[in-house]
């Protein structure tokens, strides 16, 4: 044994044979905690003691989403050994990059997907592919068209929520007068649902005429004003209410109406809050925004996945709930968390 260990290791040839044995057997035992310790590490960093979730919004630019991420790291937080993982496109009508984005989580392995999808149709494959690859995949906010088979669908009822917008116009307007949907985009099936709410319940009111329900604002405030802009010039003298069916569209609508020297005499119903939406509705123009509960949604989305991924069924459609702010119970505690809800930054 002494001949052996200076070729192993270059030992002074002073040592003596016994101090030789125990000075590889301290290397021994060095070793083998460094590679311990190295394993461990890499285990962690490669995502194998924690769960990875993906949490895929329609965008990342307007505040509803940075509340969604918000209620998603609260619940994530509070199960404990789960990694949020929060990518988008930045703007809500790139679908493509939603795609890829989708792709990315499965090519990366993650352990589940939470998915806004920004067209019902165009997530279909994406949502398959990562089911196929044994990733369950919660739907929120917006809902996929039929065919792959999700964990759950959480989300706003808004139809419901179109229905409390078209009340809130009625009463706005005494039941008589003539209004505008505006629409967002062909294919989201949130808004949609928030515009066949609307039609189905302001038919219910005679003296209400709808002027004009087939234009679209688009998925920025620039390109909702414009819109506005031109439905004002045509039905101007004649209207008496705009219904807008999310925040960036709500936004331009109100710079539309203002600029039009109309602000408070056309009655405005938004869905979505926003700093000058909120601002509108102290000062009496706008007369109602429809709320839902983003927190609520991204909390309950990431919980419903943990959940999945432990071997729990889900019901196939959770509400988090649709409520109506108004002129008169905006300073309400319930309301106002609902109108500036928690982000993150």
């Amino acid at each position: 044994m002494a001949r052996i260990l200076p070729t192993a290791l270059p030992f002074p040839p002073y040592l003596s044979a016994m101090k030789r044995i125990n000075l590889l057997a301290l290397c021994l035992v060095m070793l083998t905690a460094w590679t311990v310790g190295c394993s461990s590490d890499r285990s962690a960093s490669d995502g194998k003691d924690v769960l990875r979730i993906a949490v895929i919004p329609k965008g990342t630019s307007h505040e509803f989403w940075k509340s969604v991420h918000f209620g998603a790291e609260k619940a994530a937080g509070e199960i404990g050994g789960v990694e949020v993982i929060w990518k988008g496109p930045v703007v809500e009508s790139d679908t493509g990059s939603q795609i890829e984005v989708v792709k990315d989580m499965i090519t990366r392995g993650v352990d589940g997907i939470v998915l806004a999808p920004n067209q019902k149709g165009g997530l279909v494959d994406a949502v398959d592919e990562a089911i196929g690859e044994g990733i369950p995949v919660v739907i929120f906010d917006s809902g996929l068209e039929k065919g792959p088979d999700i964990v759950s669908y959480v989300a706003t009822d808004n139809f419901k929520g179109g229905q409390m917008a078209a009340d809130a116009m009625a009463a706005a307007l005494n039941e008589k007068g003539n209004v505008i949907l505006l629409r967002y985009l062909a294919g989201s099936e949130s808004t949609e649902q928030r515009e066949n709410g609307f039609l189905d319940a302001i038919a219910n009111y005679p003296e209400i005429n709808v002027l004009s329900s087939d234009q679209y604002g688009g998925d920025n405030a620039t390109e909702a004003k414009e819109k506005v802009d031109q439905l004002l010039q045509l039905h101007g003298d004649s209207l008496d209410g705009i219904f807008a069916v999310c925040e960036p569209n709500a936004n331009g609508t109100l710079e539309a109406i203002k600029n039009a020297g109309q602000g408070g005499k056309i009655k405005f119903i938004a869905f979505d809050p926003s700093d000058s939406l909120i601002t509108g509705l102290d000062n009496g123009t706008v007369h109602g925004i429809v709320l839902q509960d983003p927190v609520q949604m991204g909390y309950q989305s990431v919980k419903t996945i943990m959940a999945a991924i432990n071997g729990k069924t889900a019901e196939e459609f959770q509400s988090t709930g649709e409520y109506l702010a108004t002129p008169e119970n905006m300073k309400d505690d319930e309301i106002q968390r609902l109108l500036k809800p928690q982000i993150v930054d």
